[in-house]
């Protein structure tokens, strides 16, 4: 039987670490010619690429679907979607204000934000870890990052889950989904003309504020930005959040480990074991030579970064959890020039949540009857989560 693989396949969604073990061993240049690209699969092959951005271009964005896909693919990914020097400028002007200090300044108002999203969720000693926490976390630690008033939050936390994928039969964005993205660009632009008249301690004043001289970030720009944050600062860690809940739930001794005080080594396997992002995209700009393989220039070429955090060159085990591995290899957060600039701020997040939670619960159990996972071409994760906890 002919190996075959796509993204978009509900049986990948299910599992895709046999379809990668396949890729890896059979197939590292693999093509799909109904969906027009090329895949990478093994770790040395993807961290090649991911470093040599003058033959890999991020221009077209990172994901396949057409709405995403090609030059428009800036006004989602903002300076993701971009190469050097526009990306090197953006990046750096964002930098400036996205600071470590500032990331870390957050840590009390998480933890008390965590506290109040939890309270009522433990008393009821059941609850859907998606809808009730995962989502809604991340969405309110965005917008006091940001610096959406509280007065709007409840309103930013709808639009963002929103947006967030469903566990219906498609992968194409829903129209729902478009509504609130657009609703959301009105909102950071008022948001940004305000903050140009009255300016805060917050991430969108300083970004109205970063400056190379005389070169400053546009409103435009600072609203792409603040839209970029919606994916790669919500969705993502809620799906990690999740991801790291199941894996735990289903490896009792090393959920044993993890409530025992071993949060970062949790968060750091659960992102090597089942990340939230399983493959990004770039666009060939000349022809390359690949274990034999020619890829013509312009050509779609996919990362699949889940399935390098499996390569068994790298890790040894790879499809065992394992809070004593060494993860520093990780591809889960880039590397190159597009290394996630918020990896800190997701660290801090995952940190802050799992710690609230650990110290109330003295143990769990997931429904996995009723759980639901979403369908992506480039994520992976759970649309429902349904938890029974027993409290401290």
């Amino acid at each position: 039987m002919s190996l075959r693989y796509s993204p978009y396949d509900f049986d990948v969604h299910n599992d895709p670490y046999p379809h990668y073990a396949r890729l890896r061993e059979q197939a590292p240049v693999f093509r799909n010619d109904t969906d027009d690209f090329w895949a990478l699969s093994r770790h040395a092959d993807v961290l090649a690429v991911l470093r040599d951005s003058s033959r890999f271009s991020s221009r077209n964005g990172l994901r396949m679907e057409p709405a995403f896909w090609g030059p428009q693919a800036e006004q989602f990914f903002s300076f993701v979607a971009m190469d050097p020097p526009q990306h090197t400028r953006m990046r750096g002007l964002v930098a400036r204000a996205f600071t470590a200090h500032r990331v870390q300044a957050l840590e009390p108002g998480l933890h008390r934000m965590a506290r109040q999203l939890l309270e009522p969720l433990l008393e009821a000693e059941s609850f859907d870890l998606i809808a009730d926490f995962a989502g809604p976390f991340p969405t309110d630690v965005i917008s006091e990052l940001v610096g959406v008033p509280e007065a709007d939050r409840a309103m930013i936390r709808a639009l963002g889950m929103e947006i967030m994928y469903s566990d219906e039969e498609s992968t194409d964005l829903r129209p729902e989904a478009v509504q609130a993205i657009g609703a959301l660009i009105g909102y950071y632009t008022e948001l940004t003309t305000d903050r140009l008249r009255h300016r805060r301690d917050d991430l969108l004043s300083a970004l109205l504020d970063a400056a190379d001289g005389d070169d400053r970030l546009t409103p435009e720009e600072i609203v792409g930005v603040l839209i970029l944050l919606v994916g790669a600062g919500i969705e993502t860690a809620m799906l990690t959040l999740g991801n790291a809940w199941h894996a735990a739930g289903q490896h009792p001794d090393q959920r044993r480990a993890a409530f025992g005080g071993r949060i970062d080594d949790w968060i750091s396997e659960s992102m090597r074991y089942d990340p939230a992002t399983q493959t990004q995209l770039r666009t060939t700009t000349e022809q390359v030579e690949l274990h034999g393989v020619t890829i013509p220039a312009g050509q779609r070429i996919l990362l699949i970064s889940g399935s390098a955090n499996r390569d068994p060159e790298v890790f040894a085990n790879p499809d065992t959890f394992d809070l004593d591995r060494d993860t520093s290899a990780s591809l889960t957060f880039g590397s190159g020039r597009h290394h996630c600039l918020g990896a800190n701020l997701a660290r801090l997040e995952l940190r802050v949540a799992l710690r609230e939670i650990v110290d109330a619960v003295a143990d769990y159990e997931i429904d996995t009857d009723n759980a639901k996972r979403i369908h992506s071409s480039n994520n992976r994760g759970f649309a429902a989560l349904p938890t029974h906890v027993t409290t401290r």
